[in-house]
C-alpha cells in the first residue's frame, strides 16, 4: 500500500478517509494522491487536468478551481498529514471515469473512500457512481464511514460463496490482512434460498482454502434470512472491524452477491468496507 488515491468532496466523511490513508501511507512508506472532481456540464470545460495540467479560459472554470486549491492548502496544513507526501489534484471530469483514471496513471495500489452510512455516499458520488467505482476497481477499495484516530483491525470478516474461480480474491484479502495484521474470520452464508447443510458448508470452506495455511483462519456457518444480513450480523457477534467482500465488475457481486447487495452492504455496515476485484 505505496500508493494511495483518496477522492475527497472536503466533506467530514472524505477526511475520515483521508485520516486512515494517512495512517496507511505512514505504516508503509507510502504516499497519497488526493483528488477531487469537478463535475462541471461539459460545455462550461475542456478536459485535462485543473492543476498540473490543462487550461481553462471560463471563469466558472476558473472559480471552482481556485476554491478547491484553497481547500487543498487548508487541509495540506492538517497534523496528521505532516512528513507524508501528499499529491493534490482537481479533474474536470465525471466522478467515476475520473477515479478510475488517476487510479491508473498513478499505478495505485488502493482506493480510500469515505461513506456517509445508511444514507449512500451522496456528497462525494452521485447515482450509481459509487456502486461504479466498488464493482469495477481493479485495485482494492477501502470504504470509511467513522473517523479512525488509530486504524487498528484485529478481526477481519471476509465472506465467501467457496467459488474457486474467485480464490484469488482471497489471496488479496489474506496479503491485506497480513498487512495491517488482522486475522481473517472466513463466513459463509448460509440462506433458505441456498442451503448447505453444515457439513456440505464446512467442506466447501476448507476446499475453498486448500493450500492455504489453515492457522489464518477461523472457518464459520452463519444462517440468516439473506446473505447482507448474514454478513452484518456475523461482523456485529465477534465485533470484527472490517468486512471483506468479493466484486464481480458489471455483473455484479458473484453469486449469491447479486443486485445491490455491494452498495447495500457498504452503505448499512458500521465497519469499514474493502473490496477486492473478482
Amino acid at each position: 500500500m505505496k500508493r494511495i488515491l483518496v477522492p475527497t468532496d472536503f466533506s467530514p466523511q472524505a477526511e475520515n478517509a483521508l485520516k486512515v490513508a494517512a495512517q496507511l501511507a505512514r505504516k508503509f512508506d507510502g504516499e497519497i494522491f488526493l483528488l477531487h472532481m469537478l463535475e462541471l456540464p461539459l460545455q462550461l470545460v475542456g478536459t485535462g487536468s485543473a492543476v498540473g495540467g490543462g487550461s481553462h479560459d471560463l471563469p466558472e472554470a476558473l472559480f471552482f478551481m481556485k476554491l478547491a486549491k484553497k481547500r487543498f492548502t487548508t487541509i495540506l496544513k492538517a497534523p496528521y498529514l505532516k512528513d507524508i507526501p501528499v499529491h493534490e489534484t482537481v479533474e474536470f471530469h465525471q466522478a467515476f471515469e475520473g477515479i478510475m483514471e488517476v487510479s491508473k496513471k498513478h499505478n495505485c495500489d488502493i482506493i480510500v473512500m469515505g461513506s456517509h452510512g445508511a444514507s449512500g455516499f451522496k456528497e462525494m458520488f452521485i447515482g450509481s457512481n459509487t456502486e461504479k467505482v466498488v464493482r469495477n476497481s481493479q485495485i482494492p477499495v477501502l470504504i470509511i464511514k467513522n473517523e479512525h484516530q488509530v486504524f487498528n483491525i484485529d478481526d477481519f470478516v471476509f465472506a465467501t460463496d467457496c467459488n474457486l474461480d474467485n480464490k484469488h480474491t482471497l489471496n488479496q484479502a489474506l496479503r491485506f490482512a497480513e498487512q495491517i495484521g488482522a486475522r481473517i474470520h472466513l463466513v459463509y452464508i448460509n440462506t433458505a434460498n441456498n442451503f448447505r447443510t453444515s457439513e456440505e458448508a464446512e467442506t466447501c470452506l476448507k476446499d475453498f482454502v486448500k493450500g492455504e495455511d489453515f492457522s489464518q483462519f477461523t472457518f464459520n456457518i452463519y444462517n440468516d434470512v439473506t446473505v447482507e444480513n448474514g454478513i452484518l450480523n456475523f461482523a456485529r457477534s465477534i465485533n470484527a472491524g472490517l468486512i471483506g467482500i468479493s466484486t464481480h465488475g458489471r455483473k455484479g457481486l458473484a453469486h449469491f452477491f447479486n443486485g445491490s447487495i455491494s452498495e447495500d452492504l457498504v452503505n448499512h455496515a458500521q465497519q469499514p468496507v474493502v473490496t477486492f476485484k473478482i
